[in-house]
């Protein structure tokens, strides 16, 4: 393995690509020939070039595994680089580029598989997994979970491979300075903190009925809701209805994810469904209590009781009591944060998570610790 190839195309900026330059960074820096395909002019494009990374321009669209042309062109670009390695991580990218990869002689194709949702048992994913993928990474247990779902015929067990997600743990050290001006500004009380697309999947409209309960128990917070999404419209009128106008803070996007967390006192996550939850290791790194519902990958993130809670879905009353429990006892907060902390330093650093995916490329062996 030399000529390594990222293959991205998605043109907003999201965890699959924050992964995929982390990724083609840290492969550079030990020494392989790296290249990224993306779209022109994509976040991840721009991102790269400042970089100093090789770019290939070209886009999958949904039905782009149909033309003929882009496959010349990819063909061709594997064949001048001599790729032997090219990894994917998001479908309609997977079908273009690894049937390419196939037609190229490339050796070496790998799907990074981050969505907790069932695979369709189509006639071209059977095809794809179980004859043009040589190695499919989940990145979490639900997640393989999924991928098995409907490809139990096609795709035998063993070779799907979990490895998490892993964090850069000197950005969060590097950088304290917790003066997000949007949070110091406008906090009162603990402040909680979300962090994710405004969207139905992340079930942020909960967190609005859980901080009604909170303000009806006259208990003093601030919720910062950071992201953008079509939910933002709806988000809102939940707000207006509740009169929560003090209490919850649409923030919009928010780069600095680093000092948010830093910023905040307790994260809170009410997505219905994770592929990996990025975000809560995140708080993690930045010694953060946590909490999110029991459910998908959270449980294999947070450990219930000694970094935060895991609450039943959908159970908002039950959230509150715990978010309430937090709120009061800032001893516990910190008990929580360090063991948190503690976590991450042990599971979901960046540079043995990338080794352990590295070694899994190569067939070589990969020691991980007992998760306890």
């Amino acid at each position: 393995m030399k000529n390594v190839c990222f293959f991205n195309t998605v043109k907003f900026w999201g965890g699959g690509e924050k992964l995929h330059l982390e990724y083609a960074l840290k492969f550079k820096e030990r020494n392989y020939r790296v290249t990224l395909a993306t779209s022109k002019d994509s976040p991840l494009a721009q991102k790269g070039y400042a970089a100093s990374l090789l770019i290939f321009n070209i886009y999958a669209g949904n039905l782009s595994f149909l033309n003929p042309f882009k496959y010349f062109r990819l063909v061709r670009f594997y064949k001048k680089e001599k790729t032997d390695t090219v990894i994917f991580s998001s479908s309609q990218d997977v079908k273009l580029g690894a049937f390419s990869a196939k037609l190229a002689g490339v050796q070496t194709i790998v799907y990074l598989r981050g969505l907790a949702a069932p695979v369709k048992n189509s006639f071209i994913n059977r095809i794809l997994f179980k004859h043009v993928l040589t190695h499919i990474v989940a990145n979490s247990e639900e997640t393989k979970r999924t991928i098995l779902q409907n490809l139990k015929k096609s795709v035998d067990a063993d070779k799907v491979k979990v490895i998490y997600h892993g964090i850069d743990l000197k950005i969060f050290d590097g950088k304290i300075k917790p003066e997000l001006s949007a949070v110091y500004q406008n906090r009162s009380g603990v402040v909680l903190g979300n962090a994710g697309r405004l969207t139905s999947q992340k079930g942020q409209n909960y967190l609005i009925e859980i901080a009604n309960r909170l303000k009806q128990k006259n208990i003093r917070f601030t919720l910062f809701i950071a992201g953008t999404g079509e939910m933002r419209s709806a988000l809102e009128k939940l707000i207006e209805k509740y009169n929560l106008h003090e209490e919850v803070v649409l923030l919009g996007f928010v780069e600095d994810v680093e000092n948010f967390m830093h910023a905040i006192d307790i994260f809170v996550l009410t997505s219905i469904w994770e592929g990996f939850g990025y975000v809560i290791v995140e708080a993690m790194a930045a010694c953060k209590p946590t909490i999110a519902f029991d459910i998908s990958s959270n449980p294999e993130i947070i450990i219930n009781n000694q970094t935060g809670f895991l609450i039943d879905f959908p159970d908002v009353e039950m959230f509150s009591g715990k978010m309430e429990s937090l709120i009061n006892d800032e001893d516990l907060r910190i008990r929580f944060g360090k063991k948190g902390r503690e976590t991450v330093e042990k599971y979901f650093q960046l540079d043995d998570r990338i080794t352990e995916f590295e070694h899994y490329l190569l067939n070589q062996p990969f020691s991980q610790p007992p998760q306890t």
